[in-house]
């Protein structure tokens, strides 16, 4: 007998003015359950396979665009050109993305921060959203991502 999906999953989705079908669940319950942070849509999609469900590519991708629309995920473009989605944890972050296996540290600098307030003011703007993605490969002699 199939379990009831839990309550956080349920009322997130439902918070956030959608209806709480099964794939929605099951999608929201990849995010919050996984080690992995930023995920493809065909890594979604890939996770779900693996656990058995359902679910086709089409309606991981309906599902992620959904999610995005009501705040539950946010969307980021790094260098692979695809979308990759992670939780919408309330808080800003930045992005280290490694040129060699695409691996992706989340960071926060105060100073950076700043100083990209001060350049919009010196400019005449006032910031209002902004994405920070630093490309670098990795310097680590002990990388667990490193390839070959």
């Amino acid at each position: 007998m199939p379990s009831s999906p839990p309550k956080n999953q349920t009322s997130d989705i439902k918070n956030s003015g959608l209806k709480a079908t099964l794939p929605r669940i099951k999608i929201l319950e990849i995010f919050q359950r996984s080690v992995q942070r930023h995920m493809t849509a065909e890594d979604v999609y890939k996770a779900l396979l693996g656990e058995g469900a359902d679910i086709g590519l089409a309606t991981v991708y309906r599902v992620l665009q959904q999610f995005e629309q009501a705040g539950l995920l946010s969307r980021n473009h790094f260098e692979t050109g695809k979308a990759v989605y992670e939780l919408n944890e309330g808080h800003h972050h930045d992005h280290l993305v490694c040129l060699n296996c695409g691996k992706v540290e989340e960071f926060y600098d105060a100073g950076i921060e700043e100083r990209q307030h001060a350049i919009a003011r010196e400019r005449g703007f006032q910031l209002q959203e902004h994405s920070l993605a630093l490309y670098a490969s990795c310097l680590k002699p002990d990388c667990p991502n490193k390839l070959g």
